[in-house]
């Protein structure tokens, strides 16, 4: 393969080649992309365009008719896609006819013959030229900077499984977070799955504190080292986490163990009673060992788990000023002396802190990160994922996480539950400080939670990503229990002064 910045060149030894590289480019495609193959008959457009509407489909038996007299065939797949075939279109403007502004505003298009369209596709296109070669065939491909990266990015994927003694895996997608890291399934020969993690190196985001970028001041993980090392300690321990097959950390992209697909929510999207209060045990245990905060990943490279401290807790709890105000306040930023009131308020339930119990927090353990492993026994059931950004603090963060679950409403009487289980379970390891402990969990629970009320917001306004939005009425609510602890009345009457919160909360 030969690349550029706006082309690539690769040859396809056979028609399982021009298959494979359909499959890929399914996984490189956005909303909004329109793809234009070209070449001569028998070159492999429609060979090509089948596999990747199959690709996007998952389903290798999908009917793919070719559109050659209806014009353009619609699917309704993970993204929508139109397939046009524009060999009998009679006059370039008929393409506003079928509809093709509305397909792409919604979905991709893929087009054969569109040298029939004269000027009408748009000019920031993907241009697929296939043309016989040496038994073979070659296919170029012509994009905008960032299509071509996102073609690289996946044939750099290709390579990787190649690499790893893994030619012709099936690749799908699989899932996407609130990150940028992007997620495969690949179906091994023998039916078995792993689970590809796509986590490309990004240029470093504007400075927020210090002249230092937002996941630096807040200890986000900015590549692959801290993952493997977590797994490698939580899997030190006992504990269930993804075994790493194989990992390129200068592209950032690893091949791990897949530990199941079950989760902790029922068919409707609420907690299983039994699943929560297994992961909570599974905590408890992990609180009751000491994990080493220097753990060696390769022969050079040695990851220094970090300390959550003030400024990682006062950075996230800013997103309150920076994002959450704005968005309630059409658009009025918090006065300084707001923000000087609330920052100080922070600082002193910092300051409350240092007696807390400190350990590995996982930062992220809820409902979308445990894996529920039903044919297992004790802690091997729950699965661990997304640990990636663990840090050394205060253990009762994480309780936060899973007794508050950010992502599904936890019902008084089973947060009632879950606390006691935890407690119980602590009480019993002995030299257990619970009033402390509960003091630390509601400063915790304070500072997570007001985290996600500047988050949702980001998530929306930056990232357009407006989905998340419906977790903010819930976060609120996790914030008023959290509230009820007397060592949170300065922040709490401060909220309410903002007018984030009624007064009777």
């Amino acid at each position: 393969m030969t690349a550029s910045d706006t082309a690539l060149s690769i040859f396809l030894e056979d028609e399982q080649a021009t298959k494979q590289l359909g499959e890929d480019l399914a996984l490189a495609l956005k909303a909004g992309d329109c793809l234009a193959l070209t070449g001569d008959l028998g070159a492999g457009k429609s060979s090509l365009a089948r596999a990747l509407l199959r690709a996007i489909a998952d389903d290798a038996d999908l009917e793919v008719p070719s559109p050659t007299f209806t014009l353009v065939q619609a699917y309704d797949l993970r993204i929508p896609a139109s397939h046009f075939d524009l060999y009998r279109l009679a006059d370039p403007t008929e393409l506003d006819e079928l509809g093709f502004d509305e397909a792409l505003q919604n979905g991709i298009c893929i087009v054969e013959w569109p040298e029939m369209a004269a000027g009408e596709l748009p000019s920031e296109r993907i241009s697929l030229r296939l043309t016989h070669e040496a038994g073979g065939r070659r296919a170029e491909i012509s994009a905008a900077p960032k299509q071509t990266a996102r073609i690289r990015r996946v044939l750099a994927i290709r390579q990787f499984l190649d690499e790893a003694g893994l030619p012709n895996v099936e690749r799908r997608f699989l899932t996407g977070d609130a990150s940028l890291r992007a997620y495969e399934a690949i179906h091994m020969p023998d039916g078995s799955r792993r689970i590809l993690m796509d986590w490309p190196p990004l240029p470093e985001g504007p400075p927020v504190l210090d002249g230092k970028p937002y996941p630096k001041v807040a200890h986000i993980a900015e590549d692959a080292y801290p993952f493997v090392a977590i797994a490698q300690a939580l899997r030190d321990h006992g504990f269930t986490a993804p075994e790493i097959y194989k990992a390129d950390y200068d592209q950032g992209i690893l091949l791990i163990e897949d530990l199941g697909t079950e989760g902790v929510l029922d068919a409707n999207g609420n907690p299983i009673a039994e699943r929560y209060r297994a992961s909570v045990a599974c905590l408890a245990h992990l609180h009751s060992m000491r994990m080493p905060q220097d753990i060696p990943v390769t022969d050079t490279h040695v990851h220094h788990i970090p300390d959550f401290d003030r400024t990682a807790m006062k950075v996230e709890v800013r997103l309150v000023l920076d994002w959450h105000i704005p968005w309630k306040r059409d658009g009025a930023k918090a006065t300084d002396a707001e923000r000087d009131e609330y920052l100080a308020i922070w600082d002193d339930l910092i300051d409350q802190l240092r007696a807390a119990e400190k350990n590995i927090l996982l930062r992220d353990f809820h409902s979308p990160n445990i894996i529920w492993r039903e044919d297992q026994h004790g802690i091997d059931r729950v699965g661990i994922i997304d640990f990636q950004d663990a840090m050394i603090g205060p253990t009762a963060y994480d309780l936060a996480s899973i007794a508050q679950d950010a992502r599904v409403t936890i019902e008084p009487a089973l947060f009632r539950t879950l606390m006691d289980d935890y407690l119980s379970l602590r009480r019993a390891q002995g030299n257990f400080d619970e009033a402390a402990f509960l003091k630390s969990w509601a400063i915790m629970s304070a500072q997570r939670n007001c985290k996600l009320a500047g988050l949702w917001v980001r998530l929306m306004h930056r990232d357009g990503k407006p989905g998340y939005m419906k977790h903010m009425p819930r976060t609120l609510g996790y914030l008023s229990t959290a509230f009820q602890h007397e060592t949170l009345a300065p922040l709490r009457d401060w909220f309410v002064r903002a007018g984030i919160m009624p007064s009777e909360s």
